[in-house]
């Protein structure tokens, strides 16, 4: 078999994943420690900081996983063809048929595959709940970083009904992001197994390898 290598994902693309990935890591960490800090905290403010520095890292990260699901939403509309929200909404034929596609090869009823130069539609449809968890996701936590502020106390008043509320779902939203990311690296590494495409090197390179027709 020969193979052709296709340019797939732009630089900004992959600036917004690894920043995406960096940021939440960061976030679960420094999240879990303010909520159950597992340091003697008594030390607070005489010998060492662990609040102040966690919670310090934990607002740095809040701002770099707000920038890059901006940048991601702006490549959703302005991103290559690859990258569009339209290229993986199951809208059209073609896509309806890959989805379907999809969760054959993906629950071993069927060996056929798709191979797409960008996302199969059932992973672009799970990117996109996963960005508009991350909306939900990161207006909870400035509702709860400026509460008296003009916007957000509004916005969130609306969204949660209260600080309480919107510190729950900040929470629940949390397990939802750990769980993504357990599910996302199991995926993308069976899917690197069983298929040539390159999916894990291609975020790295950006190009995928298509094989060239006979």
């Amino acid at each position: 078999m020969s193979y052709e290598i296709k340019n797939v994902w732009s630089v900004l693309l992959r600036l917004f994943h690894w920043s995406l990935v960096l940021s939440i890591i960061t976030l679960v960490v420094t999240g879990v420690y303010i909520n159950t800090p597992w340091t003697n905290t008594t030390l607070e403010g005489s010998v060492s900081f662990p609040m102040t520095n966690m919670r310090y890292l934990h607002f740095l990260a809040g701002y770099l996983f707000t920038a890059a699901v901006i940048v991601r939403l702006f490549l959703y509309i302005f991103g290559n063809r690859q990258e569009r929200i339209w290229d993986v909404l199951p809208v059209t034929p073609r896509n309806i048929k890959s989805l379907i596609t999809t969760l054959g090869f993906y629950t071993y009823i069927s060996d056929t595959h798709d191979p797409r130069p960008g996302h199969n539609p059932l992973a672009g449809m799970t990117y996109i709940v996963t960005v508009t968890a991350a909306i939900f996701q990161l207006i909870s936590g400035f509702y709860m970083l400026f509460p008296e502020s003009s916007f957000w106390q509004p916005l969130g008043n609306t969204l949660f009904g209260s600080q309480q509320q919107g510190r729950f779902i900040h929470h629940l939203l949390m397990w939802y992001f750990i769980l993504f990311a357990f599910v996302h690296v199991y995926i993308v590494i069976w899917n690197d197994l069983r298929t040539p495409e390159g999916l894990i090197s291609s975020m790295f390179s950006g190009k995928k390898f298509k094989q060239k027709n006979a």
